[in-house]
Protein backbone atom coordinates (compact mmCIF):
# COMPACT_ATOMS: atom_id res chain seq x y z
CA UNK A 1 0.00 0.00 0.00
CA UNK A 2 0.85 3.65 -0.78
CA UNK A 3 1.42 5.71 1.94
CA UNK A 4 -0.82 8.87 2.39
CA UNK A 5 0.86 12.15 1.36
CA UNK A 6 0.04 14.92 3.02
CA UNK A 7 0.90 18.75 1.65
CA UNK A 8 1.68 21.41 4.85
CA UNK A 9 0.88 24.72 4.16
CA UNK A 10 2.07 27.00 7.11
CA UNK A 11 3.55 31.09 6.65
CA UNK A 12 5.50 30.71 10.00
CA UNK A 13 8.79 28.19 9.98
CA UNK A 14 8.45 27.86 13.94
CA UNK A 15 4.76 26.86 13.74
CA UNK A 16 5.19 24.42 10.32
CA UNK A 17 8.63 22.74 11.60
CA UNK A 18 6.81 20.97 14.99
CA UNK A 19 3.76 19.94 12.75
CA UNK A 20 5.72 18.11 9.94
CA UNK A 21 7.19 16.50 12.74
CA UNK A 22 3.75 15.29 14.09
CA UNK A 23 2.57 14.74 10.73
CA UNK A 24 6.00 12.42 9.55
CA UNK A 25 4.76 10.52 12.65
CA UNK A 26 2.03 8.15 10.75
CA UNK A 27 2.24 10.00 7.02
CA UNK A 28 4.18 11.09 4.07
CA UNK A 29 4.78 14.78 4.53
CA UNK A 30 5.42 15.75 0.57
CA UNK A 31 5.96 19.44 0.99
CA UNK A 32 6.00 22.30 2.52
CA UNK A 33 4.55 26.09 1.07
CA UNK A 34 4.07 29.11 2.76
CA UNK A 35 1.19 31.21 0.75
CA UNK A 36 -1.86 30.12 -0.65
CA UNK A 37 -0.55 30.49 -4.29
CA UNK A 38 2.23 28.17 -3.53
CA UNK A 39 -0.26 25.53 -2.27
CA UNK A 40 -2.06 25.50 -5.43
CA UNK A 41 0.88 24.99 -7.88
CA UNK A 42 2.52 22.26 -5.14
CA UNK A 43 -1.07 20.61 -4.72
CA UNK A 44 -1.95 20.61 -8.80
CA UNK A 45 1.94 19.20 -8.80
CA UNK A 46 1.97 16.64 -5.94
CA UNK A 47 -1.80 15.17 -5.65
CA UNK A 48 -1.58 14.61 -2.06
CA UNK A 49 -3.85 12.79 -0.40
CA UNK A 50 -4.40 15.32 1.96
CA UNK A 51 -3.68 19.02 2.58
CA UNK A 52 -3.22 20.66 6.10
CA UNK A 53 -3.59 24.47 5.66
CA UNK A 54 -3.40 27.67 7.76
CA UNK A 55 -6.34 29.64 6.82
CA UNK A 56 -4.51 33.05 7.34
CA UNK A 57 -1.26 33.20 4.95
CA UNK A 58 0.58 35.80 2.64
CA UNK A 59 -1.29 36.28 -0.71
CA UNK A 60 -4.09 34.20 -1.36
CA UNK A 61 -5.20 32.63 2.27
CA UNK A 62 -5.43 29.05 2.66
CA UNK A 63 -9.11 28.89 3.03
CA UNK A 64 -9.12 30.72 -0.53
CA UNK A 65 -7.02 27.97 -1.88
CA UNK A 66 -8.01 25.12 -0.68
CA UNK A 67 -11.56 26.12 -2.01
CA UNK A 68 -10.03 26.10 -5.57
CA UNK A 69 -8.25 22.87 -4.78
CA UNK A 70 -11.51 21.19 -3.57
CA UNK A 71 -13.61 22.27 -6.95
CA UNK A 72 -10.76 21.68 -9.16
CA UNK A 73 -10.76 18.22 -7.94
CA UNK A 74 -7.23 18.24 -6.97
CA UNK A 75 -7.69 17.09 -3.32
CA UNK A 76 -10.42 15.40 -1.77
CA UNK A 77 -9.25 15.74 1.69
CA UNK A 78 -8.49 19.17 3.87
CA UNK A 79 -7.23 19.77 7.60
CA UNK A 80 -7.49 23.69 8.74
CA UNK A 81 -5.39 24.38 11.20
CA UNK A 82 -5.42 27.90 12.57
CA UNK A 83 -5.91 30.15 15.78
CA UNK A 84 -9.15 31.30 14.23
CA UNK A 85 -12.44 30.54 16.21
CA UNK A 86 -15.10 32.74 14.81
CA UNK A 87 -18.31 30.87 13.59
CA UNK A 88 -18.50 32.78 10.23
CA UNK A 89 -15.00 31.50 9.45
CA UNK A 90 -15.52 27.92 10.95
CA UNK A 91 -19.10 27.66 9.12
CA UNK A 92 -17.07 28.83 5.64
CA UNK A 93 -14.44 25.80 6.12
CA UNK A 94 -16.62 23.09 7.18
CA UNK A 95 -19.09 23.63 4.23
CA UNK A 96 -16.53 21.70 2.46
CA UNK A 97 -17.25 17.97 3.94
CA UNK A 98 -15.33 15.92 4.46
CA UNK A 99 -13.00 18.43 6.45
CA UNK A 100 -11.27 19.54 9.65
CA UNK A 101 -10.94 22.13 11.48
CA UNK A 102 -8.17 22.15 14.23
CA UNK A 103 -7.23 25.34 15.78
CA UNK A 104 -3.51 25.28 16.36
CA UNK A 105 -3.07 25.54 20.74
CA UNK A 106 -5.16 21.78 20.02
CA UNK A 107 -2.40 20.72 17.57
CA UNK A 108 -1.10 17.21 18.52
CA UNK A 109 -2.91 14.00 18.81
CA UNK A 110 -6.22 16.32 17.58
CA UNK A 111 -4.51 16.95 14.30
CA UNK A 112 -3.26 13.78 13.73
CA UNK A 113 -7.17 12.45 14.73
CA UNK A 114 -8.23 14.86 12.20
CA UNK A 115 -6.77 13.80 9.73
CA UNK A 116 -7.32 10.05 10.10
CA UNK A 117 -11.15 11.30 10.21
CA UNK A 118 -11.03 13.26 6.91
CA UNK A 119 -9.14 10.44 5.05
CA UNK A 120 -12.09 7.99 6.57
CA UNK A 121 -14.90 10.22 4.64
CA UNK A 122 -15.86 12.09 8.06
CA UNK A 123 -15.52 15.84 9.64
CA UNK A 124 -13.44 16.93 12.36
CA UNK A 125 -13.24 19.68 14.45
CA UNK A 126 -11.23 20.30 17.77
CA UNK A 127 -13.03 19.90 20.99
CA UNK A 128 -12.86 23.51 21.98
CA UNK A 129 -14.21 24.77 18.57
CA UNK A 130 -17.09 22.05 18.96
CA UNK A 131 -17.40 23.44 22.72
CA UNK A 132 -17.24 27.08 21.70
CA UNK A 133 -20.14 25.84 19.15
CA UNK A 134 -22.63 25.01 21.14
CA UNK A 135 -21.78 28.42 23.20
CA UNK A 136 -22.41 30.47 20.26
CA UNK A 137 -25.84 28.19 19.36
CA UNK A 138 -26.86 28.83 23.04
CA UNK A 139 -26.35 33.14 22.29
CA UNK A 140 -28.08 33.01 19.18
CA UNK A 141 -31.87 34.01 19.49
CA UNK A 142 -34.75 31.33 18.51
Amino acid sequence: MKPIRVLLAEDSMAVARPLQMLLATEYDVVGWVEDGHSLLSMARELKPHVVVTDITMPGMDGLAAAELLLAEGVVRNVVFITVHDEPALVQRAMRHRPCGYVLKADAGEELLLGVREVLAGRSFMSASIVKRMGAWQADEPH
